[in-house]
């Protein structure tokens, strides 16, 4: 006899996300922009490595990075945005959503592209926070973080992230002439629960002492969520 999976009962396809900024304590996310990329180019001027497993930069002008933000400020997937560091008050990142399905209630994320000065920051973690809150609450099923199989600091943050590993899928795609094998993560609606709780006591101010030093690490919070580990994070 065959089987099939259970059946989905009290769910509908989720709505695409709109073009609206999310705010939170460390950080706020806005639609990115042609007013972004003053600050943006200034951020990551000193960072050539945060290019190394995008698709495109590094860009040599603060024109030459207007002109890639022209090119994708505008789309609805990827839906791109700003990440603004609420105690600097300057913008130092970038984030989207894409392989947008509600359908399927399926959403990514991706083109994560952090300049130094954003790198390992309560800001930076609120940032994928507020991006993985809207699509559960929204009502996504799915969650997923892909990335260059090589990309080691991108797959240690998936799982900090309480993403389980998923695997490889191997010769994925060509980028900036090299191949690609990407490795595949995801959390799903029904570990969404534990995951916000992880999440609401490592971003709380008193899981920090005087010196801005975690009193509990993010990933030993995620830990037990995982379905999967990943052997090469």
């Amino acid at each position: 006899m065959p089987e099939f999976g259970p059946v989905v009962e009290g769910w509908s396809p989720p709505p695409r996300p709109e073009r609206v900024a999310m705010a939170g304590r460390y950080v706020r996310l806005e639609p990115l922009g042609a007013d972004h990329v003053a600050e943006l180019h200034a951020a990551n001027a000193a960072a050539d490595a945060i290019w190394d497993y995008l698709p495109y930069g590094r860009f040599g002008s603060e024109a030459a990075y207007g002109a890639w933000v022209a090119s994708v400020a505008g789309g609805d997937d990827p839906l791109f945005f700003a990440l603004r560091d609420l105690e600097s008050g300057r913008a130092a990142g970038v984030a989207s959503y894409l392989r947008i399905a509600p359908e399927a209630g399926s959403i990514e994320v991706g083109h994560i592209n952090l300049a130094p000065a954003m790198q390992r920051t309560r800001a930076a973690t609120e940032a994928m926070v507020l991006m993985m809150r809207w699509a559960f609450e929204a009502g996504y099923r799915r969650y997923e973080w892909k990335c260059d199989a090589l990309n080691r600091p991108s797959r240690r943050a998936a799982a900090r992230l309480g993403l389980s590993y998923e695997g490889v899928f191997r010769q994925a795609a060509v980028v900036k002439g090299r191949n690609r094998d990407t490795a595949w993560y995801a959390a799903t609606d029904a570990e969404w629960p534990a995951l916000r709780a992880a999440f609401e006591t490592w971003l709380d101010p008193a899981n920090f002492d005087a010196a801005g030093q975690q009193r509990q690490s993010l990933s030993a919070l995620t830990a037990p969520v995982l379905v999967a580990r990943d052997p090469g994070a």
